[in-house]
């Protein structure tokens, strides 16, 4: 059943080193620091246990994937029973012998793996060579129940879909996670670095607004390689109001409260899901409606 009233959701937003224990570690000490501040629920960054991969198509990065479960999973799921708190984290997936997925997990605040989000949309673009490494997932888009609250996960480039938003919302989410990597190319930043940032956190606040539901996005800071990751990890309300951003520059952990009461609120007064037409959406079943 769907929790009410005032959930306490932090976003960690950290700097990763190319040994992935060093990331596990800080990770599990920044879960321990946000329920010290009183968070219920914490997602972490895309890919928090090792620098973001994807900048090059190389085969060796393949050795930083684990199963799960595996030891990065085992000890989010440890650090969530040890502080009786909600975990998001997001894993480099070894499915099997050449079957890689990017993927979130869901642990309860007892340390129970919920279950996994393998993520849907996978990029392929200069530094974000995704399609080299990842298969789309397969399980579709899902919400889970959790001590506090029912949650959806999404997964990055999943944040630009409209359709993934709208079916996680309607799986039952009233707070979307986006565990993300997203910065800067530096011979872009200078002209179009702003703009950029703005349709990313816009995009994820539109989301808010059209499904009713609150809107949480980690994203990893600090530079890698050719990337500046920008950070301004966020959380916005069902109406698109951000309650906290991060900077641009440092780690953070941004603890916000949300008050599930608001997603009702939302949705009686703005009534997009009472109505949508489904009888007249059977287009966005093909690729495109014009001409061949």
């Amino acid at each position: 059943m769907a929790k009410t009233g005032p959930v306490q959701v932090a976003v960690v937003q950290m700097t990763c080193v190319p040994e992935k224990q060093p990331n596990v570690d800080k990770a599990v000490a920044r879960i321990g620091e946000a329920a010290a501040l009183g968070a219920q629920i914490v997602c972490l960054q895309e890919l928090f246990h090792g620098q973001y991969p994807c900048q090059t198509e190389d085969h060796a990065r393949y050795a930083e994937a684990e199963p799960i479960p595996g030891p990065s999973s085992d000890a989010i799921g440890a650090a969530a029973a040890r502080h009786g708190v909600v975990v998001v984290g997001s894993l480099f997936e070894r499915r099997a012998a050449g079957v890689y997925h990017n993927t979130a997990t869901v642990h309860d605040a007892d340390g129970r793996l919920l279950g996994l989000y393998r993520k849907m949309h996978i990029p392929d673009d200069p530094l974000y060579y995704e399609k080299f490494y990842f298969i789309p997932g397969d399980l579709g888009f899902k919400a889970f129940d959790t001590r506090f609250g029912r949650i959806g996960v999404c997964v990055c480039w999943d944040q630009w879909f409209p359709e993934a938003a709208r079916l996680t919302a309607l799986a039952g989410a009233e707070i979307i996670f986006y565990p993300t990597a997203i910065g800067w190319l530096p011979d872009e930043k200078e002209i179009y670095g702003a703009s950029q940032h703005s349709a990313w956190e816009t995009m994820m606040r539109s989301h808010a607004i059209a499904n009713g539901v609150f809107v949480a996005a980690p994203n990893r800071v600090g530079r890698e390689g050719r990337l500046q990751f920008w950070g301004a990890s966020f959380v916005s309300d069902p109406y698109g109001n951000v309650i906290r951003r991060a900077s641009h520059e440092a780690e953070e952990i941004v603890v916000v409260p949300c008050d599930l009461s608001l997603v009702d609120t939302a949705r009686t007064h703005w009534p997009f899901l009472r109505d949508r037409r489904i009888d007249a959406y059977e287009g966005l079943m093909k690729r495109y409606l014009g001409a061949p």
